[in-house]
């Protein structure tokens, strides 16, 4: 199974960005999907989680600010995210627990100028 991000890039601050990770290949099972991400000069974090029930967790940092959703039947996971800052520049992973086990994309960047 590959997983596979797009929808990265630049905005201004104030601005939105919507990312998309779908999983290619079939007769897997996908249970959670994530978003994580890297900020410069600190450790991966989650940025939002999604049950494959539908249920969101959504961290305090950027909570009213991003929405996670998913589509089970197209296996991609979206992370829309508005009103970005500056502090949310860095590069989102997408990571589903695949048949029980964790997959990871490889990366986007984010950049949000000033």
């Amino acid at each position: 199974v590959q997983l596979v991000e797009s929808g990265g890039g630049l905005v201004q601050a104030g601005g939105s960005l919507s990312l998309s990770c779908s999983a290619s290949g079939s007769g897997f099972t996908i249970s959670n999907m994530a978003w994580y991400r890297q900020l410069p000069g600190k450790q991966r974090e989650l940025a939002s989680l999604i049950t494959k029930e539908g249920l969101p967790m959504v961290p305090n940092s950027v909570k009213g600010r991003f929405t996670i959703s998913r589509d089970n039947d197209m296996n991609t996971v979206y992370l829309q995210m508005n009103s970005l800052k500056p502090e949310d520049t860095g590069v989102y992973y997408c990571t589903a627990i695949v048949d029980w086990s964790p997959s990871w994309g490889p990366g986007t960047q984010v950049t949000v100028s000033s």
